[in-house]
């Protein structure tokens, strides 16, 4: 009788001795390379500088200011009436309508002045408001000069609406009010 010997196998081993190390350099790799998204702040399109236009001699009335104050408690004032935060766009709108067809130096300022206790967030949603009131305004004026909506619109004739209706925002500086 012949005797068949078992032969043993050699079981294969991956080295995981410099495991650490690769792991550790591809961390560091996807730790260097990613780009984080930051946020900085409120996108807002400022005018652009003209040194000839002295700011604090502009002839301004007051029929075309839309003054919003927000207190720290949350209460919203439009054109010193104590209304909610939806009402801001009904009124806006209605006012920047009543502009439509006047020159440019006609048309509505809205000054948005807060406490400096007011929450951002109530700041931002009424900012929204203002900017929903600017864009539904513009697209009803889309609507019954083009027959379209204002994305579908070419070139000259966005350029059309926004000198029509230009959104003017006056940002004022919060004030502390001394007790």
């Amino acid at each position: 009788m012949i005797k068949i010997k078992k032969r043993r196998t050699v079981s294969a081993e991956i080295p995981t001795t410099s495991m650490s190390d690769i792991s550790f350099l591809l961390l560091l790799f996807f730790l260097v390379s990613t780009v984080i998204d930051i946020d900085t702040g409120i996108g807002l399109t400022l005018p652009e500088y003209n040194p000839k236009e002295d700011v604090h001699s502009v002839p301004f009335s007051r029929d075309r200011l839309a003054a919003i104050l927000i207190n720290q408690n949350g209460s919203i004032l439009f054109n010193h009436e104590v209304i909610s935060l939806p009402q801001i766009k009904e009124r806006l709108m209605v006012k920047i309508n009543s502009k439509i067809g006047q020159p440019k130096n006609k048309k509505i300022v809205v000054s948005v002045k807060t406490d400096r206790n007011t929450s951002y967030s109530l700041y931002i949603s009424v900012l929204d408001e203002v900017k929903a009131a600017y864009f539904n305004v513009r697209e009803v004026y889309s609507r019954n000069k083009y027959g379209k909506r204002v994305y579908l619109l070419n070139k000259t004739e966005l350029e059309d609406i926004k000198e029509e209706i230009p959104i003017i925002i006056s940002i004022a500086e919060p004030e502390q009010i001394k007790k």
